[in-house]
């Protein structure tokens, strides 16, 4: 038996942001992980992770371009230079719970089974959603391992609010993907 302590947020806030990054630091110091997956939109969440995680590999995972309006990427410039000057890596591709599907959606009115998956995933909140995808788009990127295991860093809206730790699968290996500790998230 193992007994860890999680921490539950009143309420989903970028005031949550760096209690998030604390929990997870711990963590990744009582266990020895030494990669770290977080979602960023403006980068301003990403900034601060590559901050809190020197010498740890971090990877910052964005929404597509195009995500809020076509042909816009949210991260800022300023953001994405200074995250890859800190050794961050930034990963911006599809949603692994949104890309063809949400297409198919959008057009004919119906929804695809990823979609489903992300609306399944979203009954423990929605930054436990955003944790499993980037993993999966990391991973899928080659950018983590699936060997090892990661805290995988989401949000509600803006800022972090959840902390996992995962071990990590390929998309089309998702049923292998493991939560294996939730270290903090809101309690909606």
């Amino acid at each position: 038996m193992m007994e860890i302590q999680s921490i539950y947020f009143l309420e989903p806030s970028t005031k949550n942001t760096e209690n998030t990054l604390e929990v997870a630091k711990r963590r990744a110091e009582e266990l020895g992980i030494k990669t770290i997956v977080v979602a960023s939109t403006s980068g301003e969440t990403g900034l601060k992770a590559v901050k809190a995680f020197a010498n740890y590999k971090v990877v910052v995972v964005t929404h597509t371009t195009g995500f809020r309006a076509p042909d816009v990427q949210e991260l800022t410039p300023q953001n994405r230079a200074e995250i890859l000057e800190k050794g961050g890596l930034i990963l911006t591709t599809a949603h692994a719970f949104g890309g063809v599907g949400r297409a198919i959606r959008r057009k004919l009115n119906t929804t695809q089974v990823d979609e489903i998956m992300a609306h399944t995933l979203r009954v423990f909140g929605q930054g436990t959603k955003v944790a499993c995808e980037i993993a999966l788009m990391a991973a899928d990127a080659g950018l983590i391992r699936t060997d090892e295991e990661a805290i995988s860093i989401g949000g509600t809206a803006r800022g972090a609010d959840t902390a996992l730790v995962v071990k990590p699968a390929n998309t089309h290996d998702f049923f292998e993907f493991r939560v294996k500790e939730i270290l903090c998230k809101p309690r909606l």
